[in-house]
């Protein structure tokens, strides 16, 4: 039995409740990757409103803000990561 996927691009709906509450619906759900105890992160942009996993945007801004500090360090080969470990490790020796 194959698991039934989600298509990429999709329209869904739910009621405002009077405190403000919102149920999201289990498709959305689960292309999120989010269950209950989750955390979403809501970002507003022109007048849009996108619903993200907040775990994984807290990760894309890590990336982001990290992209090219290994190269400014001189990092850029497999070798190069691979020689500051070993000079790491030596000096905690």
């Amino acid at each position: 039995m194959m698991a039934a996927t989600v298509p990429d691009t999709f329209i869904d709906n739910a009621k405002v409740m009077a405190k403000g509450q919102v149920t999201i619906p289990k498709d959305v759900r689960e292309v999120l990757g989010v269950s209950s105890g989750s955390r979403v992160t809501f970002i507003v942009e022109k007048g849009a409103v996108r619903l993200v996993n907040s775990a994984v945007y807290a990760m894309q801004m890590l990336q982001n803000e990290m992209a090219g500090e290994a190269s400014k360090s001189g990092l850029e080969t497999e070798e190069d990561v691979n020689r500051l470990v070993k000079e790491v490790r030596a000096e905690s020796e």
